[in-house]
């Protein structure tokens, strides 16, 4: 558990550099510090599913009853709460609206076989991607992949949350899925963290190089309606190639956290607790973003400055409200009211 809190925490940490900005040099500077574009938010995701997987675990293996009250109650507060960040000056794209409809999509598969989760995983990675360019050419380009936000009518937001917004559903959930399949997993086990680090790896960097051997042979796309799309890897491009070689890097993460045992250590405590306190985190570097940061950064120098200070100051609430309490404010909040335990 420890070792997903790290990851977790990892991804955090990556999500606020890339969100906290700048980019628009592609100095080798920058460029390294943009790495974990297009890959933070998908381990992000892919913690989720496994999450979801451990929380659902005893329903799974004793045929005991969903918790179904706690999953919706979860699904409509990430939902409601990322519509209502959104409307936030903070520039980034907010990824909870999309947990609550992964959450809602995967209550069906708590129960199915791992080999189904895999099926289902791939068909997303494979059909998504495609689906999404129909799409578009259907509508000739008409969906811009805007945020959604609390101001769009029901019909705008379920449309752009499962397949015109900035994280589409039927390509999204492929890592949230693959998740849940991890999450059966024993990822106690050394062979699979192995696994885990050598087959992330190939299929990071497999990805990534095929991509322009494919652009070589067939050439660069002319619009985002031209098929040719499919051998991009960009990062958020929605294409299959950068979601396996971004799920890959996250797969890789998750391996090397897995195989690190100083967790218990003292000094790694500050990212155990931020990834403890993971939403907490992720919704107060979106308030330091809109009421301290914008409209800068400008330059990188002030961007890693805003990303270290932005990372320090939550690593520090992390720490000081673990040393009190088990929940942090929002993760607490996650947890469906009890009539019963009230009234006692």
């Amino acid at each position: 558990m420890l070792a997903l809190d790290a990851a977790r925490g990892l991804a955090v940490i990556g999500m606020i550099a890339i969100n906290t900005g700048p980019r628009g040099d592609d100095s080798p500077l920058e460029l390294f510090y943009r790495v974990p574009y297009g890959r933070a938010s998908l381990l992000f995701v892919l913690l989720g599913g496994i999450g979801l997987s451990l929380m659902t675990r005893r329903s799974r293996l004793q045929q005991a009853p969903l918790p179904w009250a706690g999953l919706l109650w979860r699904c409509a507060l990430l939902m409601l709460g990322g519509l209502a960040l959104q409307s936030l000056d903070h520039g980034v794209s907010v990824i909870l609206q999309i947990y609550a409809l992964l959450i809602l999509f995967s209550l069906p598969l708590l129960r199915a076989s791992g080999r189904s989760l895999l099926v289902v995983s791939g068909l997303s990675a494979v059909a998504g991607p495609p689906l999404w360019i129909l799409v578009q050419a259907q509508t000739d380009g008409g969906f811009d992949r805007d945020p959604i936000s609390a101001t769009d009518q029901i019909g705008e937001i379920l449309t752009g949350i499962v397949i015109t917004g900035p994280y589409p559903l039927i390509v999204w959930a492929a890592p949230f899925v693959f998740g849940l399949w991890l999450g059966r997993q024993k990822l106690t086990e050394t062979r699979l963290s192995t696994r885990l680090i050598l087959w992330g790896a190939a299929a990071a960097v497999g990805a990534r190089l095929l991509s322009p051997v494919l652009v070589a042979m067939f050439g660069e796309p002319t619009s985002h309606l031209d098929w040719q799309r499919l051998f991009s890897a960009v990062a958020h491009s929605q294409m299959p190639l950068w979601l396996i070689s971004g799920t890959g890097s996250a797969v890789f993460a998750l391996g090397v956290c897995l195989k690190i045992h100083a967790w218990t250590r003292p000094g790694v405590a500050p990212l155990i607790f931020l990834g403890q306190l993971a939403l907490t985190a992720y919704i107060g570097h979106l308030l330091i973003l809109a009421l301290i940061v914008r409209p800068g950064p400008d330059t990188l120098a002030q961007g890693v400055l805003a990303t270290a200070s932005t990372v320090a100051a939550l690593a520090l609430f992390a720490w000081l409200w673990r040393q009190r309490f088990s929940r942090g404010p929002f993760e607490a909040l996650l947890r469906a009211p009890n009539p019963r335990r009230t009234t006692r």
